[in-house]
């Protein structure tokens, strides 16, 4: 038998065979089943002791908001945090699938991790899978070589600024943080920049929304700030409950009794004595 015809496996590398038959399928008319996506609005920025991580707290299912209060703020490392948009099972999934590395890499050096560790997997991870991971991250820590802030685009690519915004809502918050930010920021006016810019994000969104999360970390040290401000307080809630003052009346009562009704069938076998 010669060799082309046998049938050689492929030498690693993602394999596309499935992305080939979803396309099959969507132009035969067979829809693709719906994601769970944060449609989201996260921030960051660095100020004079750290770095400020900030995010909604939405999660859409299409038109439907499948979790009102979920948390889209990651830890990676005790130093490091990240922020996810896009596909909540792929950040979900990539973040704690880097998060282990890092902490088996801290078990062999131990050496607290450093910020552009977890950039490196996260990048080389999603370049690996062109995209088709859907994950957009803003990674913010404090390591032994001061305070860093990057994000992370689904395709591989990244960036190093000061002051980041990714996802749906991602244009009105950097209204705000190109309109008041500065070098050298205190704690406390860091922490207002970010809830302004969330603020922003969840009321001239539609995929952002509910309440607001917020991360700061410095060296040594990190807080994180699990609904920090709710501003979509249900209001339609009656303190007092409800009454129901008239009752539902019966307009006509009508009883069927039910009667046993019994078959007899004549003829048949006789019974053998």
């Amino acid at each position: 038998m010669s060799k082309s015809a046998i049938e050689v496996p492929s030498q690693g590398g993602f394999s596309f065979d499935l992305c080939r038959r979803n396309d099959m399928l969507a132009k035969k008319g067979v829809g693709l089943p719906s994601f769970l996506k944060t449609g989201t609005t996260i921030v960051g920025l660095i100020f004079q002791d750290g770095v400020i991580l900030g995010a909604d707290t939405r999660a859409t299912e299409g038109p439907i908001v499948a979790d009102k209060n979920c948390e889209k703020i990651h830890y990676m490392a005790p130093n490091i945090y990240c922020c996810g948009a896009g596909t909540a099972a792929d950040t979900e999934a990539v973040t704690d699938m880097v998060s282990s590395q890092l902490q088996l890499h801290r078990y062999h050096t131990g050496r607290e991790s450093r910020v552009v560790t977890a950039l490196t997997l996260l990048k080389k991870h999603l370049f690996s899978y062109q995209g088709h991971v859907s994950a957009a991250l803003v990674l913010g820590g404090v390591d032994i070589t001061g305070p860093h802030l990057h994000t992370i685009y689904p395709h591989g690519s990244t960036d190093t600024l000061p002051f980041a915004t990714m996802g749906s809502g991602s244009l009105a918050a950097m209204a705000m943080f190109e309109s008041n930010y500065k070098e050298g920021l205190t704690r406390d006016e860091g922490i207002k920049l970010v809830v302004d810019a969330i603020c922003s994000g969840i009321f001239n969104d539609l995929g952002s929304g509910s309440n607001v999360d917020v991360c700061v970390i410095t060296k040594g040290h990190k807080e994180y700030l699990r609904n920090h401000l709710l501003p979509n307080p249900r209001t339609f809630v009656s303190s007092k409950g409800y009454t129901f003052t008239k009752k539902t009346e019966v307009l006509s009562t009508k009883i069927i009794p039910l009667k046993e009704r019994v078959e007899v069938t004549e003829g048949g076998d006789a019974m053998e004595e």
